[in-house]
């Protein structure tokens, strides 16, 4: 397992905004991580009528983001490139609000395709075995923009 501590500083969410607690267990194309935050009054996320299922798309997303960071320093590189995402696609929920379900979530993501522009990635986040939603999500990873001389 690793914790938070050691991969947060690879991505760029932070603070409440990193919604993922630990990596469970991952490797070249996989990645499952835990949650449960899902559950806090003061969720980023969260509305005045709780947590809506759309937000797990988030979960998925940022499981992606800490999977290409382990990647990349495996690697050898310290900072992976900043990515960007560009789309979900097949996603379906199976359930309206999270926030009343006592205990973690687990994250899962599987990357399907990647190069230097970007990834393509499928998820799902579940709740004591139980399918909360899942769909694919890509990403892309913008060219830097160097100054003019």
């Amino acid at each position: 397992m690793l914790p938070k501590t050691d991969w947060a500083q690879l991505i760029p969410h932070t603070g409440s905004m990193c919604l993922l607690d630990a990596v469970l267990a991952w490797d070249a194309r996989t990645i499952h991580a835990i949650s449960a935050d899902h559950v806090r009054s003061d969720h980023p996320l969260r509305s005045p009528q709780g947590l809506h299922a759309v937000h797990l798309a988030e979960y998925g997303a940022q499981a992606m983001a800490v999977h290409g960071a382990l990647l990349a320093r495996d690697k050898g590189v310290e900072t992976a490139r900043p990515g960007m995402l560009v789309s979900l696609r097949d996603v379906q929920l199976y359930e309206e609000y999270v926030d009343r379900l006592e205990g973690q979530l687990d994250v899962h993501a599987e990357c399907l395709y990647a190069d230097d522009g970007g990834a393509q990635y499928a998820f799902r986040v579940e709740h004591r075995g139980r399918l909360l939603a899942s769909g694919r999500a890509a990403v892309i990873h913008p060219e830097s923009r160097h100054p003019e001389s």
